[in-house]
């Protein structure tokens, strides 16, 4: 087991794994939008690379804050859905990855089986 692996699986001994719902490896088209200090609507495309009926996990290039508030929308269901920033990873070589909670989740939002 690699270092990394282990110490993931410690910390959630340690602290508990706090995740809901079924998790899937899945490639899903999105677009984040959030409000930005000048009042303007900041928008960005990218893909999950994990979901579950109660958010995803995505990289994006943007730094944002925990607890930040944004609109996501599943592209490829043409759905929206609230959002909150719960969890700020490790920052990748294509930008940093975020664990993303719904709202108010509709249990269809990926159009998947979870």
């Amino acid at each position: 087991m690699n270092v990394k692996l282990r110490e993931l699986k410690q910390a959630g001994a340690q602290y508990g794994d706090k995740r809901r719902g079924r998790r899937m490896n899945s490639r899903v088209p999105v677009r984040l939008e959030w409000d930005v200090s000048s009042g303007k609507r900041q928008s960005v495309e990218a893909f999950t690379r994990v979901v579950n009926p109660y958010g995803c996990m995505v990289v994006l290039s943007e730094s944002l804050e925990l607890e930040h508030r944004l609109a996501l929308i599943n592209l490829a269901t043409d759905t929206r859905n609230a959002a909150v920033i719960v969890w700020k990873g490790n920052q990748q070589p294509e930008g940093w990855e975020y664990g993303v909670e719904l709202v108010a989740p509709d249990m269809d939002f990926w159009g998947l089986e979870l």
